[in-house]
This record gives C-alpha cells, structure tokens and sequence, in this order.
C-alpha cells in the first residue's frame, strides 16, 4: 500500500500541481487535502467491511495521487505566512517536528492498534484534515503581471537540486528500512534495530534545532560538507564494523538531514519564478519519494550491505556532481572580478 501510494505520488504530481494554478493556493491545498482525507476514510471503511485487499491498494493510490501537489502548496503558502528573514528557522523548526513525529507515530500507532486497527486509521485521517482547517485563509495565486513565457520547472540546476535530494533521502530510507538487517547481521533480535533509528532521529532532531538557532541559509560549500558528511556516514554503516561504529555513521547521516533539507527548499524558492515555485516545490517532495522508492528496491532484490553500498556511491557521485557546480560557481566570479 505504501508502495501504491508512493508511485501515485510521482505519476500525479505535476497534473495535479499545474491544475491548482487556475486557483487560490490556500482553497486549493485545502480542496487537496480534503480528497486524501476522503480516500484515506475509504480505506478505513473498506477494513471494516473486510474488502479485498486490491480494494485497499486502489485506494491508497488515490489518496498518494494528490500529497505531492498538496506538499508543493503548503511549502507557497509558508512563503506567505513565514517572513523571509525566518524562513530558514521555521524549516528548520519543521524538520524536527517531523522527525519528532517520525518517532512517536510509530508507538502511537501502536497503542492504537492495540484498541482497533480500524480505530487507529480513523485517528489518522482525522490527523490528516488538521493542515485544510487549521491554515489560514489568505489569497495567493500566480501574480497576474507574471508573464508566463515557455519557463520550465525542471532546468539544470533544479535538477541538480532534485537528484541531491533524492541521494539524500535514499541513504536515509536505506537505514530506516534496513534498520532490522542491521540489528539480525549484529545476532540482535529484530527489536533492537531502535539502535540505529532512534539515533538517527535524534540526530536529526538536533540538526533541525541547530538549522533553526542559525536561520539562515548555508552556503554551497556548507552543503558539499554536509553531503560528504552523509557519504562518510553511509560508508561507516556499509563497512558495518562494529555496533558503534555502525551507530556513529548512522549519526552522522542523521545530523545533516534538516540541514540539507532546509538548504534544498530555499534554494528552490530562489530559482523558481513564482508561477511555478509549487510545481517545484511538489517535485522536491516527489524526489524524496524517488529516493525511499529506489532504496526500497535496493533492499528488495539485493542485500543490505550491497544496497548501502551502491546507495554511498550515489551519493558520492552527487557529491562530485555538487563540488563540480560549486566550483565552476566560483570560477565564474573570480573571472568577473577581474
């Protein structure tokens, strides 16, 4: 269902994110909202009537064919309700509320389950409303005197953004999922695979503070450090030395997640004209999809330290590809000041 939701996601983002145009951004998020909420409530009536499981998986679908569209939209309108000199503090500030959220869910879930595994999916889809009642009412739409020419969404440097993104949250996915072949390759029970999530949450938890004290963005060869950082983290947890060195990469990858992230979001609101800004920002979302998807079919057809590896070789060639731009970036300045 997860994987349903997840490949809907990229085939609906840009139809969905380029119908909304035409629209006020604030009704059309919440009109985005309210159909995921909707398909989420089917899914919760369709395990109550026990239907089959295609059903679900149908459904699921629907409800991933408008979050990419729905994330590009809420990331314009934190552009209106944020000012742009706090913007990097409440990324930053988000980033951990997500990784906080990523923590506690899981147990939530849990308890909930405990009661009714219907009851905890009806919690979630009320959950999931939240964001259409609780956003302020504000008239946004493409400025009129905007003149849309033949721009793209996806030029060079977009792209370059995207595809660091997705290396990014690919090597987080891979220790996420492969969080229990960790432990099992330590002679660990599968319980303790919280070993290396917890910590990788919490060392994102205290990147995201870190991003939010500073408030303001990090500059290209900041971000090439962070990258090389995740690469060295990976590399730690793909040798898998020792329960502690394995930990220490974790950490390392974890440190930088809400760094990169913030760094990722603002610099796309730089390069995109503001007609397309949530088109741009729907794909960010969607590359991050792109990144769990691929280190999911990693670890599917091949083992885990075979996918980890691969992944840091993604991640460094990313990284190469980012030191090459950063430099030519640099070139180009020293020759106009001459």
């Amino acid at each position: 269902m997860i994987l349903a939701m997840t490949i809907a996601q990229v085939i609906g983002v840009i139809p969905f994110t380029r119908l909304g145009n035409r629209f006020n951004s604030v009704t059309y998020f919440q009109l985005l909202t309210l159909t995921r909420s909707v398909a989420l409530l089917c899914i919760v009536l369709a395990s109550w009537y026990k239907l089959p499981f295609t059903v679900l998986v149908i459904l699921a679908s629907l409800a991933g064919l408008v979050n990419g569209a729905a994330q590009g939209y809420l990331r314009v309108i934190l552009n209106h309700v944020v000012n742009a000199n706090r913007l990097p503090r409440g990324l930053g500030m988000a980033a951990t509320l997500n990784e906080m959220v990523f923590v506690l869910a899981p147990v939530a879930a849990s308890g909930l389950g405990s009661i009714s595994p219907v009851f905890s999916l009806l919690v979630i889809t009320a959950l999931g409303i939240l964001p259409a009642i609780l956003i302020p009412r504000l008239n946004i739409r493409s400025s009129p005197s905007v003149v849309k020419t033949q721009q793209r969404a996806l030029t060079r440097p977009v792209a370059l953004v995207l595809i660091c993104s997705t290396a990014a949250e690919a090597t987080v996915a891979a220790v996420e999922i492969g969080a229990v072949a960790l432990a099992l390759s330590f002679r660990y029970e599968p319980f303790y695979a919280i070993f290396f999530t917890v910590p990788l949450c919490l060392a994102s938890v205290m990147g995201g503070v870190w991003v939010s004290i500073r408030n303001r963005m990090s500059a290209p060869g900041t971000v090439l450090l962070h990258l090389c950082l995740m690469m060295l983290g990976a590399l730690m947890v793909t040798v898998n030395f020792s329960v502690i060195t394995t930990i220490v990469g974790v950490m390392c990858i974890g440190s930088v997640i809400a760094p990169l992230g913030t760094h990722f979001s603002l610099v796309l609101d730089e390069m995109s004209p503001p007609h397309l800004k949530a088109e741009v920002f729907a794909l960010l979302r969607t590359s991050n999809a792109m990144g769990v998807i691929f280190a999911s079919a990693l670890l599917t057809v091949t083992s885990l330290s075979l996918s980890l590896l691969m992944i840091t070789i993604f991640i460094g060639i990313v990284a190469s590809g980012m030191a090459v731009a950063v430099l030519g970036k640099k070139s180009v300045i020293e020759t106009d000041c001459e």
